[in-house]
């Protein structure tokens, strides 16, 4: 399976622009021959912009989302459209973890632009970060079936709690997505954390990150895929690009059956 991680530059509050360059990095996507495509953590406003978040939120039947399932629909290729604000109390099909307020959502659709999963962060950022006061936590563990792949499905400050990537194992995951907008100056931690994930569970781990200028932060991009082995598929700088890695999820048992730590668990 060909995976595409779009790193989009992305402009604080300018919901329509970044909604445009989200469609545009799908089409290059599918011409690129992918058959999955994933994109940032709230795409559509930009993480850091908090004073944005409650005048934008929208349910997952809106307008970024629909528009999302549209463009997979139409370039033939699976999304994960990671993340929106969604506005729980306006959310109507989905089940949701609380009657009200706000969660950073992620949903991922098939290449006919339905719904196959939907997915709250977990772990909420409180280190200087509004995220914590503002938003709801998820609750469902994320993973989906997509074309005979288990894609399991995280969201940038959850890098930061294995457990919950064993839990994703457990699941039958052979990829993780992880839709971030992971700031400088943490550079090391963002190469770290997500190839500690790959190799303690052996699977396939994809961190797609943001480009772009905040007020009070800069995202250090580097979208990156890494393999059972914690090997670099491919990865990128800190600009606006499409990092495009082939993923043979056929190399996930047997990297559990050449190097068996997986069945020498004990806990």
């Amino acid at each position: 399976m060909r995976v595409a991680l779009a790193q989009l530059e992305i402009e604080s509050g300018a919901v329509e622009e970044n909604r445009q360059r989200a469609e545009a990095a799908i089409a290059e996507a599918a011409d690129c021959g992918a058959d999955l495509v994933a994109l940032p953590e709230i795409f559509n406003v930009g993480y850091f912009a908090f004073d944005a978040y409650q005048r934008t939120a929208e349910p997952v039947e809106g307008p970024t989302l629909t528009r999302i399932a549209d463009a997979a629909r139409e370039h033939d290729v699976g999304v994960l459209a990671g993340s929106i604000v969604e506005d729980l109390a306006e959310t109507e099909r989905v089940e949701t973890p609380a009657d009200e307020g706000l969660a950073n959502t992620s949903v991922l659709f098939d290449r006919d632009g339905e719904r196959l999963a939907v997915y709250r962060k977990h772990h909420l950022f409180g280190y200087e970060s509004a995220e914590a006061q503002m938003l709801v936590p998820g609750e469902s563990l994320g993973v989906a079936e997509f074309e005979g792949v288990s894609v399991g499905m995280t969201t940038c400050y959850d890098l930061r709690f294995p457990e919950l990537y064993r839990d994703i194992a457990e699941a039958g995951a052979d990829l993780v997505l992880v839709p971030s907008a992971w700031p400088y100056p943490r550079v090391e931690h963002w190469k770290l954390l997500p190839r500690a994930r790959a190799v303690e569970n052996q699977f396939f781990v994809a961190t797609v990150n943001g480009a772009g200028d905040f007020d009070d932060a800069s995202l250090l991009g580097r979208s990156t895929a890494y393999d059972p082995w914690g090997t670099t598929l491919a990865s990128t700088g800190d600009d606006p690009d499409l990092v495009v890695a082939d993923v043979d999820v056929s190399s996930v048992e047997a990297v559990r059956e050449e190097f068996p730590a997986w069945r020498n668990r004990r806990i």
